[in-house]
């Protein structure tokens, strides 16, 4: 296999370089070799509700009842939750609350302790 990097712009693993660009065939993104050097040290970042930006292990507090799929219980609007884990996907925070268990939680219904 080759070490062709992924589409940033949609994820796709099938890349192929045309020159000294690289190119997705699935978007039709086009970007240069020099790029993916500039890019490949970002880290992954989680904002908030409120924009201040999230990191493992920080606290954050429930902004929103929360109703938990599959069950007829409810995350409360102030519940503290602790030693959060961030990780991709569109839940992006991964937690364990008191009462209710493991659970993966939006960024957009937390703000930082």
């Amino acid at each position: 296999m080759s070490n062709l990097p992924k589409c940033p712009k949609c994820g796709s693993g099938y890349t192929y370089e045309d020159r000294n660009m690289f190119v997705c065939p699935e978007c039709a993104h086009e970007w240069s070799k020099e790029a993916v050097t500039e890019t490949s040290d970002e880290a992954l970042v989680v904002k908030d509700a409120h924009g201040s930006v999230l990191q493992d292990g920080d606290s954050v507090t429930v902004i929103k009842d929360l109703k938990v799929k599959g069950s007829s219980s409810v995350v409360k609007v102030g519940t503290k939750v602790k030693n959060i884990r961030l990780v991709e996907g569109d839940h992006n925070i991964d937690c364990k609350i008191d009462g209710i268990g493991p659970m993966k939680l939006k960024s957009e219904f937390v703000k930082k302790v």
